[in-house]
């Protein structure tokens, strides 16, 4: 397990981009945390560490938005608004964490039972304003 401290929106996207350095095809990336926690800019610094160029948002009304354009492609969810595991079936989520790019969840912590077991727990807290608690498990 290894814990980081943030103290800024940069910091948590260079993070980001310092873990796409080993992010591989198949890889899973479950993130959890509050509302403005980092989660989503941390996923802004895995895209742009696979070397895109895509603009990222989070996929919160849309469920999934895929980034293409990197060394993988990064398929980026969000499982928020999500109230019933029954919505996420169609989806064909098992395409997406085996195949050739990389998942990345947010709100992961809501749906755990079908987060693949080698998936990478990323848990992301505000202790201020700007600085955010990163534990990686």
């Amino acid at each position: 397990m290894a814990s980081f401290i943030s103290n800024s929106a940069a910091e948590t996207e260079e993070l980001g981009r310092r873990l796409a350095q080993e992010i591989q095809p198949g890889s899973v990336l479950a993130l959890t945390g509050d509302l403005g926690a980092g989660k989503t800019q941390f996923v802004k610094g895995v895209v742009a560490g696979l070397g895109s160029s895509a603009a990222v948002t989070s996929p919160t009304f849309t469920i999934v938005h895929e980034y293409l354009g990197g060394r993988l492609p990064v398929y980026h969810f969000d499982f928020f608004r999500l109230e019933d595991r029954q919505l996420i079936a169609p989806l064909g989520l098992d395409d997406y964490f085996f195949g050739d790019g990389v998942s990345v969840i947010e709100w992961a912590d809501k749906f755990p039972e079908i987060i693949p077991e080698p998936a990478r727990w990323i848990s992301f807290e505000a202790k201020s304003e700007s600085t955010r608690a990163i534990i990686a498990k």
